[in-house]
């Protein structure tokens, strides 16, 4: 980024500075400990995360997904907001929904029973588990969008396509005394929804 007080205006030096904090090299896989780090606010920065995972950069897409995954790895969010941060300077950014997008699903095994792992659009890997939960929120379009804890208090938006795959996995589970239809990877039971309402919309789809 900048010298302490003074606002990165460039990508040039934004990823200058942050493979300095990351030690990252192109394609590297470098996390630095951004929540311990609490730098002076420096103002906001004219980069965009949309809602499709895209990266814009002064309204034009960042299409070096090397350099997209480089400014992901010093995201942070405070108080629903997202910013870039380093240990000298934190600059914010928006982001239309989430930052991240989970875009590949795999199923697998462990000690715990079915494990299911998704693939990020920066290409990281989140075990779906106990810390790192699914959530669902009502989509606009109807249905429900689900939502996958990547790290600290930032998500990743799991396509519609791996929605449709998550309802086929779908089961049903008493939950607090209540029927609910919903996904269980590592031991865990993430609920959907109400299992009546889910039911209902089933049949309303095959009639």
């Amino acid at each position: 980024m900048a010298k302490q007080g003074q606002t990165t205006t460039n990508l040039e030096g934004l990823t200058v500075a942050a493979r300095e904090v990351t030690g990252a090299t192109p394609g590297g896989k470098g996390l630095p400990p951004v929540h311990l780090w609490n730098p002076p606010f420096c103002g906001d920065l004219d980069m965009r995360i949309a809602s499709d995972g895209t990266w814009f950069y002064m309204g034009t897409p960042i299409g070096r997904p090397a350099l997209v995954r480089l400014f992901s790895t010093i995201l942070k969010r405070e108080d629903g907001k997202h910013f870039l941060v380093t240990p000298v300077e934190k600059v914010g950014i928006r982001v239309d929904d989430a930052p991240f997008l989970a875009v590949e699903m795999q199923k697998d095994k462990d000690d715990r029973g079915t494990l299911l792992r998704f693939r990020t659009n920066v290409d990281d890997w989140i075990d779906c588990d106990a810390a790192h939960r699914l959530r669902f929120e009502s989509a606009a379009e109807g249905g429900l969008t689900p939502y996958l804890h990547v790290r600290a208090d930032l998500w990743a938006k799991v396509t519609r396509a791996l929605y449709y795959d998550l309802v086929d996995m779908g089961e049903e589970r008493m939950v607090d005394g209540q029927e609910m239809f919903g996904i269980e990877s590592a031991g865990e039971f993430f609920a959907m929804a109400d299992a009546e309402q889910v039911r209902a919309a089933l049949e309303r789809t095959d009639s």
